[in-house]
């Protein structure tokens, strides 16, 4: 039987500043990548997406990305790496302290923004945000972007990890991630980004704009909780796995 998790990020709200629907995308997604206040969200935050991913079976993941909060995360940057690496760290253990704190535990680590995009084509970077997440919580389960530098890094890392897909991003055909800035690089049509999963799931394979396939081992598909139809493309994905026969469940992790 088909099994495919699905997760969003969020948790990226700021004090009295808005991002997404996080309670209505926590009724539908089975895994939760929630901000540590560097890229976006806040203490308050973070404790009540978990709180409420908690109500839900939903499970949690640390989210740390650049500390950008004026570009989300989302602007490249050159950072030492012993720098980059306490940062994931700091990011990391507040995510870990503020979940046990709760009575849960952080189940995934996930890289957000301008720093997965990096980590995509550097498997060093990968490496090094990856070995320093770890040793904040060696249980972690490393969540990558599928056949890129990502998943190269923790092949050789030997750590757990699910390889990821999204379903309201376009490809390009080295499997990296369209440029935002590009015309149809982010999907907004909630029946388009259903389908499109299901034929990737069925095919064992990431469709490029290109329409190249490139096989891959699919475990979880990711939207994104900023979008503006973000609920509505979750639910559409869901609902077009599961009439597909595909069944809608947290990942394990593989090695």
């Amino acid at each position: 039987m088909t099994r495919v998790d699905l997760n969003a990020d969020m948790g990226e709200s700021f004090g009295p500043w808005k991002m997404g629907d996080d309670a209505a995308l926590l009724k539908i997604v089975t895994s939760a990548n929630i901000a540590c206040g560097a890229h976006a969200g806040d203490a308050q935050v973070m404790a009540t997406t978990m709180g409420i991913a908690m109500e839900n079976g939903v499970g949690i993941g640390a989210h740390p990305g650049f500390a950008d909060l004026q570009g989300f995360g989302r602007r490249r940057m050159n950072v030492p790496r012993g720098e980059l690496q306490n940062s994931i760290r700091y990011q990391v253990a507040a995510s870990v302290g503020v979940a046990r704190a709760m009575g849960t535990k952080v189940r995934h680590l996930k890289l957000h923004g301008a720093l997965a995009n990096m980590a995509s084509e550097d498997e060093q970077l990968a490496r090094d945000c990856y070995e320093a997440a770890l040793s904040v919580d060696p249980e972690l389960i490393v969540m990558v972007l599928c056949a890129t530098a990502q998943e190269a890094a923790v092949r050789a890392l030997g750590c757990a990890y699910a390889g990821e897909i999204f379903a309201d991003r376009a490809y390009n055909d080295d499997a990296t991630l369209v440029d935002r800035s590009l015309p149809g690089a982010v999907i907004h049509d909630p029946d388009v980004a259903g389908q499109r999963m299901v034929e990737m799931v069925q095919a064992g394979a990431i469709i490029t704009a290109s329409g190249k396939q490139i096989e891959t081992d699919i475990d979880t598909i990711c939207l994104h909780g900023d979008t503006p139809t973000a609920v509505q493309i979750a639910g559409s994905v869901r609902g077009a796995l599961e009439t597909a026969g595909v069944t809608v469940t947290q990942f394990d992790g593989r090695r």
